[in-house]
């Protein structure tokens, strides 16, 4: 008997371009899903919302050469667990879900990829254990306490009001530059055949902190404060046309912790630059692992 809903295999059955072997490690009853590519030192990479690991896809072979890629599915996506109920996924506990495989998995010298929801997940482990973790790579994504946007508003509204009909791959084609073929879009449906399995990717959305009140504000607050303090290397690797995540919001990111870059802009990519300019940022990314 699993603990929460977990998606058939045979959904992932005709995916393409995604050769990569599932491993399996349970936290708190719960069977989490990652790969691994490559050999050295560790290139962790986390996925937001309503993503899974497929969404590195193209970033893969050239990060796998130059590191041991491991690519977790958080828990409520792609082939891990997914519990039914909304109040069971919380900031806290995706932290803790994570540091679970982090620690038993014994990365260290890491390097930690984040995008999207990834960031306050990943940005959380890396300043609560800093002697893990070697360099950061910050790909649209965020961390804090803030006014919303008007656009952020109505996109948590829309995922409310879709409830058990919200399609993930509408959401990722909609944030993308380029059109999606048909079998990356079914890829990314793949892990949702029903509504239960659901309720993670529609629980994100209010788990962003709109106001100091919120569960996840305290934490968030604690993550962004000790970024400021963060001087090993970091590099903000953002779009020049995602709709939420600005080039003046990396900007400020990247002057925001002390190790970083300068912001880098890349030309092409939407909120999903993964799936717009993927080879572009994993030979970039794959540049700052060497030190270049």
């Amino acid at each position: 008997m699993t603990r929460g809903y977990r998606t058939p295999d045979e959904c992932f059955a005709a995916l393409r371009d995604w050769p990569c072997t599932p491993r399996y490690l349970v936290q708190d009853g719960l069977r989490l899903h990652y790969v691994e590519e490559g050999a050295g030192n560790p290139i962790l990479l986390l996925h937001g919302e309503p993503a899974w690991g497929f969404l590195y896809r193209k970033l893969v072979p050239a990060l796998a050469g130059v590191g041991r890629v491991v690519l977790p599915d958080l828990v409520g996506f792609g082939r891990s667990d997914k519990p039914r109920t909304p109040s069971e996924y919380s900031y806290d506990a995706h932290a803790r879900w994570l540091r679970g495989v982090v620690r038993e998995l014994d990365l260290r010298r890491l390097t930690l990829v984040v995008h999207d929801w990834g960031g306050p997940i990943g940005l959380r482990l890396a300043v609560e254990e800093p002697d893990r973790f070697d360099r950061l790579v910050l790909l649209n994504t965020g961390v804090g306490v803030g006014a919303p946007s008007e656009l952020w508003l109505r996109f948590r509204e829309l995922v409310r009001r879709a409830g058990p009909d919200f399609t993930a791959s509408r959401l990722v084609q909609a944030s993308c530059v380029t059109p999606l073929a048909d079998a990356v879009l079914a890829a990314y449906d793949a892990p949702f055949p029903v509504p239960e399995a659901k309720t993670g990717a529609l629980a994100f959305p209010e788990l962003v902190p709109t106001e100091t009140g919120h569960p996840s504000a305290a934490a968030m607050v604690e993550v962004r404060g000790r970024l400021a303090r963060w001087e090993k290397p970091a590099l903000v690797l953002f779009s020049d046309s995602d709709r939420v995540f600005s080039p003046e919001h990396a900007e400020r990111l990247a002057q925001h912790i002390p190790g970083a870059l300068p912001a880098e802009i890349v030309a092409g990519g939407g909120h999903f630059l993964q799936e717009d300019c993927g080879e572009a940022v994993g030979a970039r990314i794959a540049r700052f692992v060497r030190g270049a």
